[in-house]
């Protein structure tokens, strides 16, 4: 069935395109990791992970314009994403799990109604210079490369040097797949509206050299929701502050995401401090490297994540990586260093990563 829709999706599109500006893009990204420590027995493990490459996570996607005259644009985007080492779709198994969405645009900014990414995601480019990699932020707080929400209404403008945006959604999670990819959060009740609501709010301010960057996400719970966010009173925030600056070869970031995570009775507040970077050794070599900590209040269970990575550029569109990875546990605390991998509860764990990425 899901073969079917995607052959009508692109069907569709092919045959809008002479109303329509329609762009088919994507990324494949895969690698071979190597982590120790990754159970509580102390086995080492050599695996391909399905969440995402050293670089970024693949994906397939089709994206639309339509002229309306008077500088009003129709827009679309409809984009997948994909597990390179098995062929499956991700995001809770949704066939166009990464964005789905249809909107207007203007120069007073867009808005789009459908499955958007919210507004701490937007706020993380500049900042997130690894990207959301392996070895990344994500895992520290996976809701930082994983904010998106179904059912939502979004806008985001940019006026010269400043760029502000919100999304609203009723329904923040449709999927029950379990992770970070489905959280079993439909929402829109009639016998409980506040079920499930999701808000965000951005407040960017870019220049060619430096910027700064803010946004704040909240999240509702309701009933079978996961992580504890078990009914609407329970709410999930994150505030992030950060900055950056730009010049000669370097580039470098800092940053924290301050979270109250209601769901969590044992430890519902905690900070994740963040600082990265990357030099560009020549046109076709970029060294870059991450550094955070993960806090959580009055709790030993913490976390410290190092990483370095090398990239080689082999053209605009491909290059090879390999990347090595540091991450201690104290406490209970089990942060692995993959999107997906394992670590036994209070062990350090070490990795290596290598792979390549194409983008089309």
């Amino acid at each position: 069935m899901k073969k079917m829709i995607a052959i009508a999706a692109i069907a569709v599109c092919g045959a809008a395109h002479a109303q329509t500006n329609v762009t088919v893009y994507g990324l494949l990204d895969t690698a071979i990791d190597y982590n120790t420590n990754a159970d509580a027995a102390g086995h080492s493990r050599t695996w391909m992970p399905s969440l995402g490459g050293g670089m970024f996570p693949s994906r397939i996607g089709f994206r639309g314009t339509e002229d309306l005259g008077g500088g009003l644009k129709a827009i679309f985007t409809l984009e997948t994403g994909i597990y390179t080492d098995s062929g499956t779709t991700g995001q809770g198994n949704r066939l166009f799990g990464r964005q789905a969405w249809v909107g207007l645009a203007g120069n007073w900014g867009q808005v789009t109604l459908g499955r958007n990414y919210n507004m701490l995601y937007n706020s993380m480019p500049e900042v997130e210079i690894i990207g959301p990699a392996q070895y990344g932020l994500g895992s520290l707080d996976a809701g930082i490369p994983n904010g998106r929400t179904d059912n939502s209404l979004a806008y985001k403008g940019t006026f010269g040097a400043v760029t502000v945006g919100a999304t609203y959604s009723l329904g923040r999670d449709v999927s029950n797949a379990g992770g970070p990819g489905g959280t079993n959060c439909p929402g829109e009740a009639a016998a409980d509206a506040q079920a499930c609501r999701e808000w965000s709010a951005m407040l960017r301010y870019d220049t060619p050299t430096w910027g700064i960057t803010s946004a704040y996400d909240r999240k509702n719970g309701g009933t079978g929701a996961a992580a504890g966010l078990t009914t609407s009173n329970l709410k999930d925030s994150r505030l992030h502050l950060a900055g950056y600056t730009k010049f000669d070869a370097w580039r470098l970031a800092a940053g924290a995401v301050v979270r109250d995570n209601e769901g969590s009775s044992a430890t519902p507040r905690s900070n994740l401090y963040y600082f990265d970077g990357a030099y560009k050794l020549s046109p076709a070599v970029t060294v870059d490297g991450l550094a955070g900590r993960l806090d959580y209040k009055n709790s030993g269970n913490d976390s410290t994540l190092t990483m370095l990575r090398a990239i080689y550029d082999l053209s605009k569109r491909t290059s090879t990586y390999v990347a090595i990875g540091h991450v201690s546990n104290s406490g209970t605390a089990a942060v692995a260093l993959s999107a997906g991998g394992a670590v036994g509860a209070g062990m350090a764990q070490n990795g290596i990563i290598a792979g390549i990425k194409h983008s089309f």
